[in-house]
């Protein structure tokens, strides 16, 4: 009962800390706009007046795309340590996110060189392809490495490839819109629009609740295969629908954001410490949670610190999510994990 409660006092305290974080990033910007004046437009709406657009165009697009996919991250991050039952996995790491990247870069040049209209599923699917690919280079080392650390230099090199050829694509295509796909290609959430809200929402909210549905079998699974088997799980089929659904979520934010590096290894370490809890039906939504928060702060401070300058979105995530990492593998080390 004390722990029930514990959990509902720490959900109830994180989405506090995400509206606080909403608020603040409707507030911050170059444009000097008052709370008044905001809580005018969203109420009554306001897109004929500058700040309207702002606000209904600029502000919130990007204040949703952070919430979301910073969540789908996590949460993609979860489901790969899941997968390979160890908590320094995670989409970036292993280079799942730059497979995506480079066949986005290539879909993306390939449609400004030729002139034909490029939609988000279309950059989704390019994802998609990209991150399964990377992520069957990965299942096809994990099969013949046993050490996880060799598991994840592999990835590490995977990730280094991808971004060298990426580089290459990015600095070889001439087109005048070179410098947004050379953003993107670094990670930001700067080119947030309601459009691409129609399609990553509800592929998210798909991943989310598959997640949830599968939770009791994640459980089951985190004690073994031989285990999950012997409950009469069928532990090929569970890893292959596990591995979809996370490279469908981790594809859909290097889509529309690009790479975002360590949220998505260092947001569930966070969750699991904090809810003191391995269970899934705890750790999913929570892992979710925290990457929102995350993100929300992190572009916050990408945006801000150095206004007009914006960092990459990347940069700042880095900055606060390798120390996490970091200390995560000295407990491991030590045995405290």
């Amino acid at each position: 009962m004390y722990k029930h409660r514990k959990n509902i006092i720490l959900f109830a305290g994180l989405f506090i800390v995400i509206l606080a974080l909403v608020i603040i990033n409707i507030l911050s910007g170059s444009a000097g706009i008052g709370l008044k004046d905001i809580a005018e437009i969203l109420l009554n709406g306001g897109r004929g007046s500058v700040n309207g657009r702002i606000i209904l165009d600029i502000r919130l697009p990007r204040i949703l795309e952070a919430m979301i996919l910073g969540g789908a991250l996590a949460l993609s991050g979860y489901m790969l340590q899941t997968f390979f039952l160890n908590p320094i996995a995670g989409p970036y790491i292993l280079g799942i996110s730059s497979g995506a990247k480079l066949f986005v870069a290539v879909l993306m040049v390939c449609a400004l060189k030729t002139g034909f209209a490029m939609n988000s599923m279309m950059l989704v699917t390019a994802a998609f392809i990209g991150s399964l690919i990377a992520t069957g280079f990965v299942l096809a080392v994990s099969v013949r490495v046993s050490s996880m650390s060799i598991l994840i230099v592999c990835g590490v090199m995977v990730g280094y490839i991808c971004s060298a050829i990426t580089d290459f694509i990015v600095t070889f295509a001439d087109d005048s819109n070179i410098v947004n796909l050379h953003n993107w290609s670094l990670g930001t959430f700067s080119a947030a629009g309601w459009n691409d809200a129609k399609i990553y929402i509800p592929v998210v909210v798909t991943g989310f609740l598959a997640a949830l549905f599968m939770s009791k079998t994640m459980e089951a699974y985190c004690f073994g295969e031989s285990y999950a088997g012997s409950l009469g799980i069928n532990t090929y089929r569970f890893r292959m629908i596990l591995i979809i659904i996370s490279s469908i979520l981790s594809a859909s934010v290097t889509a529309f954001a690009g790479p975002v590096s360590f949220v998505g290894i260092a947001m569930p370490h966070v969750a699991r410490n904090l809810f003191r809890s391995e269970k899934p039906l705890v750790i999913i939504p929570a892992s979710f949670l925290f990457g929102s928060a995350f993100c929300l702060f992190c572009d916050l401070i990408a945006r801000s610190i150095f206004s007009p300058t914006e960092l990459s979105i990347s940069t700042v995530t880095a900055v606060f999510g390798a120390p996490i990492v970091i200390s995560m593998m000295i407990g491991r080390r030590n045995g405290n994990v």
